[in-house]
């Protein structure tokens, strides 16, 4: 079965808050950054705090492309991104995460709360079932996501989740490292169900 296509807009899911540690914004630029030195789309929660304006304000520094997507109720709260050259507000969460997810042709997790685990795991959800072939990765930052990992190993080991959908989201410790794993991305074509008999 044949690979995704060159990437040419990634989507990134990361924090409205910057965290404990200042690796943390030094990971969410450097990503702004590397995506618009490859001259790929970045497309975000369209927020100028936190990692959502730490990786926008690199990405508009090396002259990338990107497009902000935010609701409207978080936008009158004032912490839109005002230097966006795409910047669109939308009705509903609901309708900012299928837009995000329609302009992009791949998923990045930053570190982030639960807002960000939300965001990953339901075009994680969707890939389970099919509903899109897009590869999804988590952006590791000092082991930040170790724990989630863990999680879902267990749920692996508990037949709650498949091998190979576990197989869909990927780790690495740097943005290079997750674009290499998208290259010629070929998710598995897959059941959800473990225990129900084929029909």
């Amino acid at each position: 079965m044949q690979g995704v296509p060159a990437l040419s807009s990634v989507c990134v899911f990361c924090g409205s808050n910057g965290g404990a540690d200042p690796v943390y914004l030094e990971t969410a630029a450097a990503a702004g950054r590397g995506l618009a030195e490859r001259g790929i789309r970045l497309v975000y929660g369209g927020g100028k705090v936190g990692m959502m304006g730490a990786v926008a304000d690199a990405a508009l520094e090396a002259g990338g492309d990107i497009v902000g997507v935010i609701p409207q109720q978080i936008y009158d709260l004032e912490i839109g991104h005002g230097g966006l050259p795409d910047l669109r507000v939308v009705a509903s969460m609901h309708e900012r995460k299928a837009l995000m997810a329609e302009l992009a042709d791949a998923f990045v997790a930053l570190p982030g709360g639960i807002g960000t685990f939300e965001e990953l795991f339901e075009v994680f959800t969707w890939a389970q079932l099919g509903l899109h072939r897009k590869p999804l990765g988590l952006l590791d930052v000092a082991g930040y996501y170790g724990p989630l990992e863990a999680m879902l190993d267990h749920a692996v080991e508990q037949r709650f989740l498949r091998p190979e959908t576990r197989a869909m989201l990927v780790r690495e410790d740097s943005l290079e490292g997750l674009l290499g794993r998208f290259d010629g991305w070929d998710p598995p074509a897959l059941r959800k169900w473990i225990d129900r008999d084929a029909t």
